[in-house]
């Protein structure tokens, strides 16, 4: 695998593994630090460590991680992941607890895509969906008011 990092990671990797909860996420993304600025600066995302190679966040008491493409270099999805193919179509992530329409005018000041605006849906949510720079659509919301 090759590492970009300098150094030594914030935990050892055998470390961290062991305290994620039973679920969690892992997105493979082009650009470590261009993620890492939307999660923080749109999802307001709580950043735990990030390199160059990896990064982990915490959102909505959820652990979860960003790995960099050539972390996966001998990953048989390698060829897709250097394609160009769009990611993460057919997964909506979901995260209650943010103010959708407050989190729309963060991603329009960042330049991210709004796929679809804030709106009060029949499930009960307000919600907007957004789209990061590698194609994962977040659907993120709180209770409506009908």
């Amino acid at each position: 695998m090759t590492k970009k990092r300098t150094g030594d990671p914030w935990l050892p990797a055998g470390q961290y593994g062991r305290s994620l909860p039973a679920f969690t996420v892992n997105l493979l993304v082009r650009d470590v630090p261009v993620a890492v600025a939307f999660y923080r600066g749109v999802l307001q995302a709580e950043v735990r460590y990030s390199d160059p190679d990896f990064a982990a966040l915490r959102m909505g008491g959820l652990d979860f991680m960003l790995h960099a493409d050539h972390t996966y270099e001998k990953h048989p999805w390698q060829g897709v992941l250097t394609s160009g193919e769009r990611r993460g179509l057919g997964v909506e992530l979901r995260l209650f607890g943010i103010d959708p329409d407050g989190l729309a005018a963060r991603a329009a000041a960042a330049r991210a895509t709004v796929l679809a605006p804030p709106v009060d849906k029949p499930h009960g949510w307000r919600e907007v969906w957004v789209q990061d720079a590698d194609g994962y659509v977040w659907a993120v919301g709180v209770p409506s008011g009908g």
